[in-house]
């Protein structure tokens, strides 16, 4: 064979693999293409039933499976130029089109429970149903984690490694880790407490006493819990500091209080008596207040200048809005009481007590 002839031969063969690649790469993204749009539709149609699962698997399986066809595409094409390019590069085509396929496979499932969990989420606000967001989220979060182990155990198995070696590995090394990365470890599982015993939920309105901090929870991580303050700043707290504080959560209070003190002059103490009774009447009466609860109205102080009592009672509702709505209304109303029996409300007054027989000059002799 003369050197034209041999030379048409390889030209003819690298002929011949440029078009299977070629042909190969076409088919690959008119698959993916096809599969888009069927998907596509087909999540337009299930979105409008009720089921919870059937555009969840769809929605998770939207990018993956385009993902998956690119992968076995290109690893179908590379196989096809190993067979006639003897080049060692090509020998590691098999083992990242599996651990491409693993891949793809974990990122299906980590995207099926976050959409069955927003699914769930939404169908039971939507029947009025109470929502636990605080535990939805923790059983999602470990279903997430489960994969992502389970996908890096079967990827290590199929790279030729051997799991029993990597977990022994892993029993050595977690407690040098475990040195290392304490304060990481101690916010772990200071989350994983509070998950369990569940002080607060997403949406609680929580304060803490013993530090400054106030606000409506907005999201339980595994490391950081995000308060949002009524002044709108986030607020990121570490979650083992939790363990060592003392957190209230008025969301979760059955009423709340009015517990106010009111003072009279102390010209009006004959209609002390009256104006108590007619303030027990109102409260007793009203329905926005929960007379089951201790209800107090007594008189209990000889102010400096006023006559104090106080009221104690509970309202029914815990609404921030609608507590200080019945407060006001019943305080206007006290001061009506307080004003039909004659009586004024108590301002800080003095009294000067002059002896007898000291004279004061009005200004206009004075002038005179």
């Amino acid at each position: 064979m003369d050197w034209s002839s041999l030379k048409s031969a390889i030209t003819g063969i690298e002929n011949t693999l440029v078009i299977q690649v070629f042909f190969v790469v076409l088919v690959t993204m008119i698959v993916a293409l096809i599969t888009k749009r069927v998907l596509r539709r087909l999540l337009d149609r299930l979105e409008k039933t009720t089921n919870n699962w059937d555009d969840a698997v769809i929605n998770a399986m939207q990018r993956p499976l385009t993902a998956l066809i690119w992968i076995v595409g290109i690893a179908f094409a590379a196989q096809i130029v190993e067979r006639k390019a003897d080049t060692a590069i090509f020998s590691a085509v098999t083992p990242l089109r599996d651990i491409g396929v693993i891949t793809v496979i974990a990122w299906f499932f980590t995207r099926l429970v976050t959409n069955v969990e927003e699914n769930i989420l939404a169908s039971w606000a939507a029947d009025g149903k109470k929502i636990d967001r605080t535990t939805a989220d923790a059983i999602a979060r470990l279903l997430r984690v489960s994969v992502v182990i389970t996908a890096l155990l079967v990827g290590l198995q199929t790279l030729g490694f051997s799991i029993s070696g990597v977990l022994a590995f892993g029993g050595i090394g977690g407690i040098a880790i475990g040195f290392a990365a304490k304060d990481l470890l101690s916010n772990f599982f200071g989350g994983l407490m509070l998950y369990l015993d569940r002080p607060f939920s997403i949406g609680d309105w929580v304060r803490s006493p013993d530090r400054d901090i106030e606000g409506t929870v907005e999201e339980i991580g595994w490391r950081l819990t995000r308060i949002r303050t009524f002044d709108k700043r986030p607020v990121y707290i570490p979650n083992s500091v939790f363990a060592t504080i003392c957190v209230e959560n008025p969301s979760r209070m059955s009423h709340r209080r009015i517990y106010e003190t009111i003072g009279i002059r102390y010209d009006d103490a004959d209609k002390m008596a009256a104006i108590l009774e007619d303030v027990r009447k109102i409260l007793k009466s009203d329905s926005d207040l929960d007379t089951t609860q201790t209800l107090m109205v007594n008189f209990n102080r000889f102010a400096a200048s006023s006559l104090d009592f106080f009221i104690y009672t509970f309202t029914r509702t815990t609404v921030w809005t609608e507590y200080h709505q019945i407060k006001e209304r019943l305080l206007l109303e006290i001061y009506a009481i307080i004003a039909a029996h004659g009586a004024e409300v108590a301002f800080p007054t003095s009294t000067v007590h002059l002896p007898d027989g000291v004279l004061v000059e009005s200004e206009a002799v004075h002038s005179s």
